[in-house]
């Protein structure tokens, strides 16, 4: 097993040896604290982290001592100074497989860093149907899942009630899903490629940029070396869904890594459940391949990465008797197809001094190109995004680790070439540029305060010159009790088409209300974000139990309003004129109630509004009140063989829709929706840590949507509207699959 030295401590050697105490902290690779991390010297353990990652040893004499904690590699340290505190960083283990989930670990885990994060692994995600991104947070309460509309099958998340526009969501800490992709990038990104997803909520990271307003996702694909030689999951449902994924791996050199992922799905049968003459899910296929290198020469400080993807998808939808070849774009039927395009290229390199550990550089750099041709009946939609991203970190200390630092420059380049046959069959071209720097500072005291203070000013083309600042504090007044506060503000472009593309399936007209903005003749968005946060762990009848209480406000300065509710015939975008703000409270309790069964369940709240015309209304299809419930169970392993048991439920309170008065009265809706609730379920059987077969059930209670296509039967009238979706269009659906690895 190799020994890799991450000591992030200050300089000075002290030649003393009386009986000295040593003092330090154990983390992963995410500066999360390692709990039950054993700390031995002379193969004799003398000291054992708490829930903080802290430990205290005593010694007579300066010491090597090795940190082991499960699932990670052994770290060979050395403690030579009484008077220093040491921080200690270890590496997940070489060997381990992050496909085979452990049951004695949780499959989301609150993080005990400075920011309010959650990071969910793949235990977490092989616990649904989560064949792609866009799906794998069905069993996360932080997040709500949607479907978009009733033609495209896509579906939408929103992190403290605000939609993914306003959440930066990032591939290994590199923007992803933005501008073009917005819509359906989520679906882009396979489930079996991810080891991990970071959730942060609140205002994120300067380093990561300052478009983050609600909060911000990371993804963290399998690494090479880390990865298995194969792996294969099939997966088919009773929606005619089917999917494969395959995982090649081949170890190089003791240097040299490299993966090859290739994912295909497609659906072949055309379903009407609710016999309204529309497809309830789109056909199509999707052909998606990656290929990762991964260089790693630790002892003298060097990673490396080299990631390219290719990928084609293709959707059509609409009426049960379209046929693209002959009613495209015709008053015939009516129909849609969304073609879509990616190319993905990046590299990223890190650099850890040998002999100054807490010292250390990243350089990250990838190209995107996207492309989507799409009609919606006689809409025609064609957008093109080629962006180049690059982005320079380098972090060390201040005297000592207890002060900490990273600073760098980013650079964003984005060219889209726009197509909107549904207002005036304009092209919407342009060029965003923008670059900046950026500085974050780190107070710990490795006890009970910690404090993040970071700022960045950018130049942009079109958003000129600004600064973003960002705050993190995380405050422990007594034991298992940890109190956070965030503030922060964003800044961003609204792609309104690209975003707001489903409006597309529908009569709607387009209207822009204001000129002489920089992008669609308006201004940038603006917005403020303050969060608070108390977990509070504690034990009840003898077992572990965690509350979690949030509350975060946002607060828009400006924001472009998609205005439904004037008519049911136009939607309007404008400039916010009056106020918009997001305010939202969860209460999250998680309780292991026996060995192996854990129960997690949350409350959340939203009062969400904004100023349409010249009324302050509630956000439509916001509900105001949600409930969520997970309850995981699993058997005790015999002979490397178990079962795993998952169920969910949601329900949603009542919501807002837009307005429809001036419809027919058979195409009008009412003002709120009912509440309603969903339970999905899966059972795994682990054969062994090379099969398990799995099958499961979404929607069991068969809720559907009453009504979802306004005016199904005159596709090309003026009543006819795709895009009020508040619940379930396809009833139950059931699902089969199975995985098999080779190791």
């Amino acid at each position: 097993m190799k020994y890799t030295l991450m000591l992030l401590c200050a300089f000075g050697v002290h030649n003393i040896y009386a009986q000295d105490t040593y003092k330090g902290k154990v983390l992963d690779t995410y500066n999360t604290s390692i709990e039950k991390a054993n700390i031995t010297v002379n193969d004799s353990v003398v000291a054992t982290t708490d829930k903080f990652g802290m430990f205290e040893v005593t010694l007579n004499e300066p010491s090597v001592i090795y940190i082991y904690a499960e699932g990670y590699e052994v770290l060979e340290a050395e403690l030579t100074d009484k008077d220093q505190f040491y921080t200690f960083q270890i590496q997940p283990e070489a060997a381990l497989n992050e496909l085979v989930v452990n049951v004695n670990k949780k499959n989301t885990e609150r993080n005990k860093g400075i920011t309010n994060s959650q990071t969910m692994n793949s235990g977490e995600l092989l616990k649904a149907a989560c064949c792609n991104l866009a799906e794998s947070f069905e069993t996360n309460p932080s997040i709500d899942v949607n479907f978009s509309d009733a033609i495209s099958g896509s579906k939408q998340i929103k992190m403290l009630g605000l939609t993914s526009p306003y959440i930066l969501i990032a591939e290994e800490n590199i923007p992803s899903v933005r501008g073009a992709s917005q819509a359906y990038g989520l679906s882009f990104t396979p489930g079996t490629w991810v080891e991990s997803i970071q959730v942060t909520k609140g205002a994120g990271s300067v380093v990561n940029g300052f478009e983050s307003i609600s909060g911000q996702i990371n993804t963290e694909l399998i690494k090479p070396a880390n990865d298995i030689p194969f792996f294969l999951n099939l997966y088919g449902s009773t929606d005619a869904r089917f999917e494969l994924n395959a995982h090649f791996n081949e170890k190089i050199s003791d240097k040299w890594s490299t993966s090859l992922f290739v994912h295909g799905n497609t659906r072949v049968k055309k379903n009407d459940m609710n016999h309204d003459g529309f497809l309830d899910n789109p056909l199509g296929s999707q052909v998606n391949v990656m290929n990762r290198w991964q260089y790693q020469n630790l002892e003298k400080g060097w990673i490396a990465f080299i990631t390219a993807r290719y990928m084609k998808d293709e959707k059509q939808t609409g009426e049960l008797d379209f046929d693209k070849d002959q009613h495209k774009l015709s008053t015939l039927k009516w129909g849609s197809e969304l073609n879509t395009d990616k190319f993905d290229a990046s590299t990223k390199v890190g650099y850890v001094f040998p002999d100054q550990p807490y010292k250390s550089f990243g350089w990250q750099n990838s190209f995107s190109y996207h492309k989507q041709n799409s009609y919606f009946g006689l809409n025609q939609f064609d957008i093109t995004q080629r962006s180049i991203y690059s982005n320079f970190l380098y972090s060390s200390i201040i005297s000592n680790t207890l002060h900490k630092f990273s600073t760098g420059a980013s650079f964003m380049h984005d060219d889209y070439s726009e197509f909107v046959a549904n207002y005036g069959s304009q092209n919407f071209d342009r060029i965003d540029t923008s670059y900046g720097a950026f500085f974050e500072y780190t107070y710990d005291n490795a006890n009970n305060l910690a404090l993040i203070l970071g700022g960045r000013i950018d130049n942009s083309n079109r958003l000129g010159t600004f600064v973003t600042p960002r705050m993190h504090l995380r405050y422990n007044p007594w034991e298992k009790t940890t109190v956070r506060a965030s503030a922060g503000r964003g800044k961003r472009l609204a792609n309104i088409f690209a975003e707001n593309q489903y409006l597309f399936a529908s009569s709607r007209q387009f209207n822009i209300l204001n000129e002489g903005g920089k992008a669609y003749g308006m201004d940038p968005e603006i917005a403020w974000n303050y969060g608070l946060s108390v977990s509070q762990d504690f034990t009840f009848l003898g077992k572990n139990a965690s509350l979690t209480l949030d509350f975060y406000r946002t607060d828009f300065q400006n924001q472009i309003v998609v205005d439904m509710d004037q008519s049911a015939r136009t939607v309007n975008f404008y400039n916010l004129e009056g106020k918009s703000y997001a305010n939202s409270f969860q209460a999250e309790l998680n309780y292991n109630i026996i060995k192996h069964l854990n129960l997690r369940t949350a409350y959340k709240y939203y009062d969400i509004k904004t100023t349409y015309g010249d009324k302050t209304l509630e956000r439509p299809l916001q509900a105001k009140h949600r409930l969520f419930a997970n309850l995981e169970f699993s058997t005790h392993e015999h002979n490397g063989a178990y079962w795993k048991f998952d169920t969910t439920w949601n329900w949603l309170g009542a919501q807002r829709l837009p307005y429809t008065g001036d419809n027919s009265a058979e195409n009008q809706l009412t003002s709120y929706t009912n509440p309603f609730s969903t339970i999905n379920a899966q059972v795994t059987k682990v054969f062994s840590d090379k099969f398990e077969v799995y099958v499961g059930g979404e929607n069991i209670g068969n809720y559907q949507q009453h009504r979802v296509i306004l005016g199904a039967d005159d596709p090309f009238g003026n009543e006819f509207d795709s895009t009020i979706v508040y619940g379930p269009i396809f009833g139950k659906m059931f699902y089969g699959g199975l995985r098999f690895k080779i190791k």
